[in-house]
Parts: structure tokens; C-alpha cells; sequence
């Protein structure tokens, strides 16, 4: 099912505001962003760089979410063991990524440690997925655009290793461009061990999650 298969159109509706500041901070700990990096448009669903949209939609599919067509972005409200998670395919296209990540975050107040943004790495072999608590945007436009909006690069990442398999001066070809056959096995495995990590990172936070899947070498 593609990106633009799933829109639904419908109003979200949003938790009773709560007064009391200790169950407010207790709401805002249980409340995730999840953010998956891509391009909209067709010529875009399922290549390399759009990667950050596949595990999103895969997460909302499995916990029998749908994404709607909102502000800045496809969104889905999904609830998991008392967890809320805000999930956000953003559709300023990908260098502009940080305006949907910044309004979704004030909008629904959710703390920059709990959002977890989903994006390809070239520097990572396609048998890796990197989880990390910060770091640089490494060249990749969609994550200097969050560093523009949220004015750190101090939020978790998922960084789903794409490989570095093309001729010099045809990255950005590579990036852009499907997955190959032999490739997609180990893509999709590496998409479910990507949900897998999501819901890691909610129940048992980031340090755990790390420690977990970092090593791992996902391969069929």
C-alpha cells in the first residue's frame, strides 16, 4: 500500500488538556513524534531516500493506524501500551522536512528526546541500522533542515544503512533510486527490525534500544 493509498481524510481528536502540572509531565513522558524522512510524489514511494516513509507506514500498519492528509505532513495517531505515538511522513519534500518536525512537535508538546526521526544513510552498509541520541546531519538535506528548525541536532535518530554501491559521482542517482532485487529481502527485514525498534524506544528508551539493535547485521 502506497503512501497515497492510505490518506483518510478525518478529524484527529486531540486528549483533554490537563491542568495539573504533574500529570501533564507524566502525559508529555508518554507521548512519542515519530518522524520518517522522504519526498511525496509517486516517483518517489519506495526508493532509498524515501526510506524513512516505508518504516513509518509499515509502524502505523502494524498497530492498525491510518495515515491522514494534515498540516505539512500524512499523519497517524497510534496508541501501544498506554504509549501515544504522533506519526509524520512530512510532505514539504525533504528539504524542508524541519518545518513539519517543528509544527507536529509544539503542536502536540512533545520533548525533543521523544522524537525519533527515520532516515537512509549512505555511510551505513545496507545490513545496519544506527540508532542514535544525536549527531551531525551528515550531509543529508532532510536532517540539516531539522537542525534549521529545532536549532540542535541533539534528537534521536534511526539511521537505516542504504549502502554505498554506485559509481563515483552517481550518489545522488543511487539515493533516488529503487531498491534493487536482490536487495529487497534484506530491505524488508530490515523494515520490520526497524518497528521493532520504535516500540523499543518507547518502552524501554534509547540507551536500552541502542544497546540492542546497533550491532545487529540484519542480513536473510
Amino acid at each position: 500500500m502506497s503512501l497515497h493509498e492510505s490518506r483518510e481524510y478525518r478529524t484527529a481528536k486531540s486528549p483533554r488538556k490537563l491542568n495539573n502540572p504533574f500529570i501533564r509531565d507524566i502525559f508529555a513522558a508518554m507521548k512519542f513524534l515519530i518522524v520518517g524522512l522522504g519526498n511525496v510524489g509517486t516517483e518517489y514511494e519506495h526508493t532509498r531516500h524515501n526510506i524513512g516513509f516505508d518504516v513509518v507506514m509499515a509502524f502505523v500498519r502494524k498497530h492498525g493506524g491510518t495515515l491522514r492528509q494534515d498540516r505539512l505532513a500524512f499523519v497517524a495517531d497510534i496508541k501501544w501500551k498506554g504509549k501515544i505515538f504522533i506519526c509524520i511522513c512530512p510532505t514539504t519534500y525533504m528539504n524542508l522536512s524541519g518545518k513539519a518536525v517543528k509544527y507536529w512537535m509544539d503542536k502536540e508538546k512533545i520533548e525533543l528526546q521523544n522524537i525519533l526521526v527515520v532516515v537512509d544513510d549512505v555511510a551505513l552498509p545496507l545490513e545496519k541500522i544506527r540508532i542514535r541520541a544525536g549527531g551531525s546531519d551528515g550531509g543529508h538535506n532532510g536532517l540539516r533542515s531539522l537542525q534549521e528548525s529545532l536549532g540542535t541536532t541533539n534528537y534521536p535518530k534511526l539511521r537505516f544503512g542504504i549502502g554505498n554501491n554506485y559509481p563515483k559521482g552517481a550518489q545522488v542517482d543511487f539515493v533516488l533510486g529503487k531498491w534493487r532485487k536482490e536487495e529487497e529481502p534484506v530491505v524488508a527485514k530490515k523494515i520490520e527490525t526497524s518497528v521493532e525498534v520504535i516500540e523499543s524506544f518507547a518502552a524501554a528508551g534509547i540507551n536500552n534500544t541502542m544497546n540492542k539493535y546497533n550491532n545487529l547485521e540484519i542480513a536473510l
